[in-house]
């Protein structure tokens, strides 16, 4: 295994608690995945990779209905944890999710045989998957709390901005489609919504990127 890989499981906050023994045992099983942007890492209790670790680029995961409206749950990037991969160890996730990588990505995945082996022989592992399901699980509130009172508009500004503050770029490169899925919305809800900011000053378009243009305009919204 190589250096970088080493240290992201040694950026785990388990990982102090580990002896050399359980240490080696994750060196030797964890191994990388890469996926190319726009593909699916979907995870099913029968097909349960165990949990994963963001070592390059970003996934999502989502729900989708049986009308097929998809619902973003939470975004993960480089140095998360992703518990949601792991049914087939977490007796709380009883439903299927979908992952998507929402840009090339690199996962270290940690199998779900060998994470429950050492789960079982330390508790600090049942503690750290624990805390980490909480820690999801105001994410997933957030998400819901924005579908079930806030507006289209608000959804999207707060998208743009959340993009603008982790990038420090006012340029995002996003299809009206891609944004209305991970907001939860109708794609021409959002182009209507966009053209609207773009009458305001707000934001500029063009194929495939949106270019915040007024920062202020676009905070107020949110």
């Amino acid at each position: 295994m190589n250096d970088e890989l080493k240290l992201a499981l040694q950026s785990l906050s388990f990982w102090s608690d580990l002896n050399e023994k359980e240490k080696n045992v994750l060196l030797e099983n964890a191994y990388v995945e890469k996926f190319s942007k726009g593909n699916q890492i979907s995870y099913t209790e029968e097909e349960c990779k165990g949990p994963i670790v963001i070592l390059k680029g970003q996934i999502r995961t989502y729900l989708i209905s049986e009308e097929g409206r998809e619902v973003t749950v939470y975004r993960l990037h480089k140095g998360d944890f992703c518990v949601l991969s792991a049914s087939c160890i977490l007796d709380s996730i009883g439903f299927d999710v979908n992952i998507e990588a929402i840009e090339k990505t690199e996962l270290l995945v940690i199998p779900p045989v060998v994470f429950k082996a050492l789960q079982k022989k330390n508790p600090r592992l049942e503690i750290f998957l624990l805390e980490t399901v909480n820690e999801r699980f105001s994410d997933v509130m957030w998400t819901m709390q924005q579908i079930l009172f806030m507006g289209v508009d608000k959804r999207v500004a707060i998208y743009l901005w959340d993009e603008f503050s982790k990038n420090g770029k006012s340029e995002i490169h996003i299809t009206h489609d891609e944004l209305a899925r991970y907001i939860g919305s109708a794609r021409e809800v959002v182009t209507r919504i966009l053209n609207h900011f773009t009458e305001e000053g707000i934001v500029s378009l063009s194929r495939g990127k949106i270019t915040i243009e007024d920062k202020e305009k676009l905070k107020t919204i949110m």
